[in-house]
Formats: structure tokens, C-alpha cells, sequence
């Protein structure tokens, strides 16, 4: 039998997220980016304790392109981009299409044009040309309003130089995979994590996520 995901090679390991048989290669590389594994998956754990040599590569690579997209960001700014990157995962299009780069690439730009007028004393909205994208950016506006809080007159200038590098990133690593229309969120998929807080922890405002090192 065939794997369902390839449909090239043989399915041999049962798959306990989808349900069904796939093959080695789609279990490795599509792993928690396109199946949502469970965390009693074996083959998740065995992954995690043993990672091949070729996932130690691939972390290392997607860790150091986060690392470059982040360079030279304060705290603050470091935090907005994996707010943002974190919000970028969970987000579920109204529509049922999935998101993809171009649209994120799109939302983040025209975020960061109103921010930068804004930032020059000039109230002016600028909008994404294409639906999904102003879909994307009209759902970002309330956490970028919840980080602004008690943020001081600067968060103008430094929320238009986050989403400036959400746009560089997204275009970037786009531009890497010319196959992969999510190249740029399935790269975040295997990199930012969201800690989540204690139950008993009192909620102070968006809980910082973290970066998976390898």
C-alpha cells in the first residue's frame, strides 16, 4: 500500500494522528508542521530522544534563520517578533483557505507602513491589496493593541520594524523553498513554541513564546 501523503512509497508506520499508514520520509519530515502529532506518538518520542543527523541540520539551519531575521531587535522587539510569529501559527483564516507566506509578507507590510506614518504624527491606514492578507491584518491589530499597553510613544517605531522583518522574513525564506508556499510558517512551526502558563498563574498580557534550539 502506498503512502496516503506521497503517494510514492510503501506506508509502514501507523500514523496515530492521521488514522492511517504512511512512510517513513512523511512520518520525518512532515512531522508537527503539516500531521499534528500526539505527544504518546512513538515515533515523535524516538525522534526527540534520537534526532537523525539530518533533522540536527535542519534545526540548526531553521534555528540560525530566526536568529538572523531577530538580529540586531531590542527585547521589546525580540518579543513582538515571536508574539507575532506565535499569533501567525494559530491563526485560522475565516475563509478555510490556509494561510500562506505571500499573504503573511503582505499583512506585515501594510501593518508597518501604518505604524511608520503613525510614528510621523500622520493618522493613515494602509491596506493589503488581497483579502486574505487584510484578513490576516485586521486579526493582528488586537494583539499588536494589547503589546502597546503601557508601551510609551516608541512602540510606533519599533512595532513597524518588527513587522518590517516579518515581512523580510516571510519573502526570504519564500524565496528558499520556491516550492513551498509556507515555507516561511512551516520554518516557524518547527521553531517557536508557546509556553503556556501555570493554571494557577495570574494572566499579565501575552505569555512570552520561546525558540526550539536544537
Amino acid at each position: 500500500m502506498l503512502c496516503p501523503l506521497c503517494d510514492q512509497r510503501g506506508a509502514r508506520r501507523a500514523c496515530p494522528a492521521l488514522g492511517k499508514q504512511i512512510c517513513a520520509v512523511c512520518c520525518g519530515t512532515k512531522r508537527l508542521t503539516q500531521i499534528q502529532c500526539p505527544s504518546d506518538c512513538a515515533y515523535l518520542a524516538a525522534a526527540r530522544e534520537h534526532p537523525a543527523a539530518a533533522v540536527l541540520r535542519q534545526q540548526q539551519r531553521d534555528l540560525g534563520l530566526v536568529v538572523q531575521f531577530m538580529r540586531d531587535l531590542n527585547e521589546r522587539q525580540s518579543r513582538l517578533f515571536l508574539l507575532t510569529s506565535t499569533f501567525l501559527l494559530r491563526y485560522e483564516p475565516p475563509e478555510l483557505q490556509r494561510l500562506i507566506d505571500d499573504d503573511v509578507a503582505e499583512a506585515a507590510a501594510a501593518l508597518a507602513a501604518t505604524f511608520e506614518t503613525a510614528s510621523r504624527g500622520v493618522i493613515y491606514e494602509h491596506r493589503p491589496a488581497s483579502l486574505p492578507a487584510e484578513r490576516l491584518a485586521t486579526a493582528l491589530k488586537p494583539l499588536l493593541a494589547e503589546a502597546s499597553q503601557n508601551a510609551g510613544t516608541s512602540f510606533e517605531r519599533d512595532a513597524a520594524v518588527v513587522l518590517r522583518r516579518v515581512e523580510e522574513a516571510a519573502r526570504e525564506v519564500r524565496a528558499l523553498e520556491g516550492d513551498n508556499r509556507r515555507a516561511f510558517l512551516d520554518l516557524l512551526g518547527r521553531v517557536v513554541r508557546k509556553t503556556d502558563p501555570a493554571p494557577d498563574a495570574p494572566k499579565t498580557g501575552p505569555q512570552a513564546p520561546r525558540l526550539i534550539a536544537p
